[in-house]
């Protein structure tokens, strides 16, 4: 699977934390006084004569700068979240790559195959998968949600007997790293049909 955006989402976010803690840092450090008085003056403000006669000068374009610095942030933006959308879908798994061709598995479609096989089990009320990890060291993460009268016997058996033997045939693995999280609610009241 690719990790690269996910690289990038924290790369990203953390170019733009560590410039947030400068400002406000700094900002911070002027108010208190931190500054030498001749570096920046504690009590002279920060939008100052020379600010507002650069932004009367300058006007109206300076304004039409701001207002296109804007919606290119905003264009950035939700292209980002858009990505981050449509991504989970595009992901893939390579099973094999040999010189006669290449397998590869949707993330997507893998992890809601395992997340039936999950719900087959008869405590099971719903499951949902997530397929993680690389080609050489995959990984499931599956939350279900179980009937807290069943025994926990069954639902562990039905794990390590029907759907991590069956993960691991479709991944061709020996070893897979799983991690399942059950959260234990009543059953549904069976519904009564009245004719």
């Amino acid at each position: 699977m690719n990790r690269k955006p996910g690289r990038g989402n924290r790369w990203g976010l953390a170019v733009v934390g560590l410039v947030l803690a400068i400002l406000g840092g700094s900002a911070l450090a002027r108010g208190l006084g931190a500054f030498p008085q001749n570096l920046a003056p504690s009590r002279t403000t920060i939008v100052d004569a020379n600010v507002t006669g650069f932004v009367a000068r300058t006007s109206p374009w300076i304004w039409w700068l701001v207002a296109l610095a804007g919606l290119i942030l905003v264009v950035v933006g939700l292209r980002w979240l858009v990505a981050q959308w449509h991504r989970e879908g595009r992901r893939t798994l390579c099973l094999h790559d040999t010189p006669t061709g290449v397998t590869d598995v949707s993330a997507k479609g893998m992890a809601r195959a395992v997340a039936d096989d999950a719900e087959t089990g008869r405590s099971v009320l719903r499951a949902d998968a997530r397929l993680l990890g690389s080609r050489a060291d995959p990984e499931v993460r599956l939350r279900m949600t179980a009937d807290e009268s069943a025994p926990l016997g069954d639902l562990t058996r039905h794990l390590s007997r029907v759907v991590l033997p069956n993960v691991r045939d479709a991944l061709d693995r020996d070893h897979v790293r799983a991690v399942a999280r059950v959260s234990l609610e009543p059953p549904s009241p069976p519904q009564r049909v009245v004719h």
